[in-house]
């Protein structure tokens, strides 16, 4: 098939969905599809790849529209059997929305704000440029009732499409997102712990949780902070690391204030977080959002017990007690801390561990290719 893929930035060094879509080209073309990518902007070509994807270039333009717009202009002159969307635009067959429902997104980002902020912001927020510009590319991807398949990545997201955007279920496909089993396990942790660890200042009686996020607010790093201070103030000998995010200042400055300065390490944006998952012994999550957290899957694979919370669409694979656990209330820091004693346990936290990798392999990237290569077949026979 011609499967053309359209997204903002084809370079999987950005990570999220870039990562993804780089991963899942590289899928169809040992498939045998020819693949073509309309993006703004494109890492260069693989050295050791022969068959490469097709790019078609994105004016560059600072509208989020107008780049929709010429990326629909490209598609339309470009003879192919499925257009696939990674939430950029309008236009073609399937709509990946990777960041989930945006009015979702948005509800849950208003949470952050105090109580007493909160309806002046949503008042606020309505007048600010780059929400009316993405509140139109919502109108133009779900308003109309022949618009594409939406491919939506949790059972979360399946009901805010219907709830918040009125899709009806002939336009939803419900479809988890998968992992690299080969690249994230159970081997690489056993080869790269003890020195990460070192590296990290890690003793081996202590126990090390790990988030990897780039919005850290978001993703609850102040619950986990303060959650990491009622356990030292018991005695635990717990440390956590961040790996991620740009501005880490306030969160420094709450590690400081909960006393959890030297038992926690933000360590920055980083091009592979494997050594961290192997480094560490809870992989903690406690996020205000997430359509399916690619990394919790990654943390699953490693063999990594897993802390989220029920707004993240991974939790909705896992059992509760089993492969971790999942939080109410994202910023219930008692309630987080609750759960992260009961993974101190190093007998419960290898079994969970090994539940944990039997998870992620019913949750394999080349079967989350399959499902979507499959969902194609079934819209050209439609055709």
């Amino acid at each position: 098939m011609k499967i053309g893929l359209v997204l903002d930035h084809f370079d999987p060094r950005r990570g999220g969905v870039e990562q993804w879509t780089d991963q899942f080209a590289r899928q169809l073309l040992r498939l045998g599809h020819e693949v073509h990518v309309v993006a703004t902007t494109f890492q260069s070509p693989p050295l050791n790849e022969p068959n490469w994807i097709v790019p078609h270039l994105i004016p560059p333009n600072p509208c989020r529209l107008a780049r929709a717009k010429s990326a629909e202009e490209i598609l339309r002159n470009l003879d192919l059997d499925i257009v696939h969307d990674m939430g950029f635009g309008w236009y073609g067959d399937i709509l990946q929305p990777h960041g989930g429902s945006r009015a979702a997104a948005e509800e849950r980002n208003l949470s952050l704000a105090p109580k007493w902020l909160q309806p002046i912001k949503r008042v606020v927020d309505r007048f600010l440029p780059r929400y009316r510009e993405f509140a139109e590319l919502t109108r133009q991807q779900f308003g109309s009732p022949n618009g594409p398949v939406v491919l939506a990545l949790s059972r979360m997201v399946y009901r805010d499409m219907q709830r918040l955007h009125g899709l009806p279920d002939s336009r939803l496909r419900l479809i988890y997102n998968g992992v690299d089993v080969e690249r994230f396990s159970p081997d690489w942790r056993t080869e790269h712990r003890e020195t990460t660890r070192r590296r990290l200042g890690v003793a081996n009686d202590e126990v090390l949780f790990l988030i990897v996020a780039h919005n850290l607010k978001l993703k609850g790093v102040p619950t986990l902070v303060r959650a990491l201070g009622m356990l030292r103030r018991e005695g635990v000998r717990a440390k956590a690391v961040v790996v991620g995010g740009k501005r880490t200042r306030s969160m420094r400055l709450l590690a400081y204030w909960h006393g959890v300065e030297r038992a926690t390490t933000f360590v920055g944006a980083v091009d592979d977080p494997r050594d961290f998952y192997a480094a560490a012994d809870v992989y903690v999550q406690p996020t205000f959002y997430d359509p399916c957290s690619l990394v919790v899957l990654e943390a699953l694979a490693c063999g990594l017990p897993v802390i989220t919370t029920k707004f993240n669409g991974a939790g909705e694979l896992m059992t509760a007690g089993e492969h971790g656990f999942v939080l109410d209330d994202p910023a219930d820091s008692e309630g987080l801390a609750n759960l992260m004693r009961q993974t101190l346990d190093p007998s419960r936290r290898s079994e969970m561990s090994l539940a944990a990798r039997e998870l992620a392999l019913r949750h394999t990237f080349v079967a989350n290719v399959q499902q979507i290569v499959g969902i194609y077949e079934e819209l050209s026979q439609c055709r």
